[in-house]
């Protein structure tokens, strides 16, 4: 077993966890960041061995069960499923759990980054072993106290049971003896029919700490001597700063220095102009009254009616080829039926409730960060190769996060923060506002899709084609390759049809502009969904089929096929009445598959309404349902939002919309009824935070077709119109 540096005791996990008297510390070593299988030890032969640990579980004399999770906490659920998985297999009551945020140290904890529903599908083996372990080692020690063999004791509430005798100790009596065994090298997990709290609803831990006050977001963080700064920057993403007049802003009460900063974006370095004070209120003030004159030449300011026509004129291209089967072509020319349609998504603004902020503090040649942020490894990496640091030199400490959907994993801000603190010599909290955020962006990137498909006799699909245009996120990285094809051309797109396809084709066309783009809520999946799941209804109606039976006759796996027998089963979907709208869709992103079926009707003014939305969701083995659920009905009121109230526009190289009164947002009168139905399989865990949100826009589309017979192929549109 290699030793890697040893930087983590007993003593710091103390102060991670604020607790006294730990007995029992164990965690599990990742072999190369998380390549291979987890091997369990405590915290003493770790320190022994030079060891890192990731996944720390410490129980103290009273019983009490803590964690150190290494993944963010942003509405997705991480602080109640992390702690429930454990608790399952140490058999502990979930009250008895407490889970603190780990710092940022990929040699300890691998990737740390929150995106790509991954904290479970990750996981989850490793944090079940890591309870089971720590159970195995209580029985063990209770054995050998009680001089009886392990296999006559069980675990049961936070006890150890001796069967024959009923005799108990609890965990905190036993957990100095346990501290001093060697870790099994293996351990028998439960059986799914044997858990006690994996797969059921629990109330989240962290529900109490954010209604009483108590949960620590970014800007609930205060230091000794800290101030406070906002950024004036180019409106035009990679302007300069040619100049700026401050005298106003210095004369503001409060404002102690205005300066000139940059921060990385990409392979860009985009300039600002700062306002340093002792509020956030005077450092506004200051802004207001700054004047900032900006070089904004060499580069294109697009409007969004020219980025939109030079996608739509790069579909008359080669695409670069991502994947393939057959001939498409030969099919294509020679199939009896031919379909052919185009469809436009918008670009989107993140619009976290939370708007991004970071604390930074660079002193003695350190940085320490804290703030809402999804990848604190990606951060510690980006702060120490821009700023000339020692990786260990910068922490990077995360707290709650107000919505992420992507862009809290970008590096942007906590890269700026920290040139900003290093500049005033203290610690400085920077603030965007909801203009800042929404104007700066990066954005979910605008994309236009061209479809084109042949139907064989019997209706089924005999070659299929996708070509799509927009910006690849990649594209953006320094030394990127632009000739590169976007990796997620398919994603969305069900596994099953490419064994049902005999020939198909699906292909990138890149967009260059100077527009950031990054992830959003199931990255391509948001916008390929539409096009892909829209177009398979088109083709169902030129092949004389249902859209439930078309999909499933190209379904080749039985996983997919109860699945939608499930939704139609739960939506009633053969026994639609009259005077009523129906439409299906099924997409799949992050190993979770998820369909959903959208009813609409008219109302008395003729206007169409949105009356329920129905959603099957096969994520695998999971942990809590009502978390399932709640991710789900968010990421369809998420998904409403981008299909019917907002887009972000571009003009003379600006974003237009500035705030929530352009930038519509769903409103409560807006949400239909959501149902959620939760499949049960024994199949590997799948994401649950984005899968929920590619069908609605072609499940809506499909039902509103269905009802007044008028395609909708671009996005955003309004209800009112049809």
């Amino acid at each position: 077993m290699p030793a890697t540096k040893k930087n983590v005791s007993r003593r710091k996990f103390l102060r991670y966890s604020g607790m006294s008297g730990i007995a029992l510390t164990i965690g599990y070593y990742l072999p190369a960041l998380g390549k291979g299988k987890a091997e369990f030890l405590t915290a003493q032969s770790a320190d022994n061995l030079g060891i890192e640990l990731t996944a720390w579980v410490s129980i103290d004399k009273t019983g009490k069960v803590t964690i150190l999770n290494h993944r963010s906490e942003m509405g997705q659920g991480s602080f109640q499923v992390v702690p429930q998985m454990v608790a399952e297999e140490l058999e502990v009551d979930l009250d008895h759990v407490n889970i603190l945020f780990a710092p940022s140290d990929q040699q300890k904890y691998g990737s740390q980054s929150t995106g790509g529903s991954s904290t479970v599908r990750g996981a989850y083996k490793d944090l079940l072993r890591t309870g089971a372990t720590a159970r195995e080692m209580l029985m063990a020690a209770a054995a050998k106290r009680w001089g009886v063999d392990t296999s006559e004791c069980y675990a049961e509430n936070g006890q150890i049971i001796h069967r024959p005798s009923g005799k108990k100790l609890g965990y905190g009596d036993l957990v100095e003896d346990a501290s001093k065994l060697t870790p099994p090298k293996n351990v028998i997990l439960k059986e799914r029919k044997d858990y006690k709290i994996v797969g059921k609803p629990m109330p989240r831990q962290d529900t109490p700490l954010k209604t009483n006050g108590k949960a620590e977001f970014g800007m609930d963080k205060k230091l000794k001597g800290m101030l406070y700064a906002v950024v004036e920057r180019s409106p035009r993403f990679i302007g300069k700063v040619k100049g700026f007049d401050d005298s106003a802003a210095k004369a503001v009460p409060g404002v102690k220095q205005v300066i000139k900063v940059q921060r990385a974006v990409f392979a860009t370095s985009a300039e600002g102009v700062a306002v340093v004070a002792d509020s956030l209120w005077a450092a506004m003030q200051g802004r207001k009254a700054l004047k900032v004159d900006w070089d904004d030449s060499g580069f294109e300011h697009y409007s969004t009616d020219q980025l939109y026509a030079k996608m739509r004129e790069d579909l008359k291209g080669k695409p670069l080829n991502f994947k393939s089967k057959g001939d498409f072509e030969r099919e294509f020319a020679a199939g009896s039926k031919k379909v052919e349609a185009v469809y436009e998504t918008p670009y989107e603004s993140h619009s976290c409730m939370e708007p991004l902020n970071c604390t930074a503090h660079f002193h003695d040649n350190k940085c320490e960060i804290w703030g809402p942020i999804q990848a604190p490894d990606w951060v510690q990496r980006e702060i120490s190769s821009m700023m000339g640091l020692k990786i260990e030199d910068v922490t990077v400490n995360m707290t709650f996060l107000g919505g992420g959907f992507g862009r809290k994993a970008f590096l942007d801000y906590p890269h700026e923060a920290a040139v900003i603190s290093k500049a005033i010599g203290a610690p400085v909290q920077v603030v965007w506002t909801r203009e800042d955020d929404m104007t700066q962006g990066p954005f979910r990137p605008g994309m236009v899709y061209q479809c084109r498909a042949a139907l064989a006799q019997g209706g089924n699909i005999a070659a299929f084609e996708t070509k799509m245009a927009g910006q690849d996120m990649d594209h953006q990285w320094p030394g990127a390759s632009k000739l590169s094809y976007n990796g997620s051309v398919s994603e969305g797109f069900l596994e099953t049809y490419f064994e049902s396809l005999p020939h198909y084709s699906f292909g990138d066309i890149p967009l260059d502009s100077p527009v950031p783009v990054m992830w959003w809520r199931s990255v391509y999946a948001s916008t390929n969904g539409f096009a892909y799941e829209s177009f398979m209804d088109e083709l169902a109606l030129q092949a004389g089929k249902d859209p439930f039976e078309f999909r499933r006759m190209h379904f080749a796996d039985e996983r997919y096929r109860d699945l939608i027998d499930q939704l139609a089963e739960k939506s009633g979907w053969h026994s639609r009445g009259k005077n009523e709208g129906w439409g299906m869709a099924i997409t799949e992103c992050f190993k979770s598959i998820v369909g959903e079926v959208v009813k609409v009707s008219r109302k008395a003014d003729g206007k169409i309404k949105i009356d329920k939305v129905i959603a099957v969701m096969d994520c695998g083995w999971y942990v809590n349902p009502d978390i399932i659920r709640a991710q789900v009905e968010g990421s369809i009121v998420m998904a409403l939002g981008a299909a019917l109230k907002h887009e972000t526009h571009f003009q003379d190289g600006k974003a237009v919309e500035k705030n929530f009164d352009a930038y519509k947002m769903p409103r409560i009168s807006d949400i239909p009824e959501i149902e959620v139905h939760i499949v049960d399989n024994d199949e590997k865990p799948g994401g649950v935070g984005e899968p929920g949100l590619p069908p609605f826009s072609p499940a809506l589309c499909n039902a509103i077709f269905d009802l007044s017979g008028k395609r909708i192929r671009k996005l955003p549109f309004n209800l009112d119109d049809i």
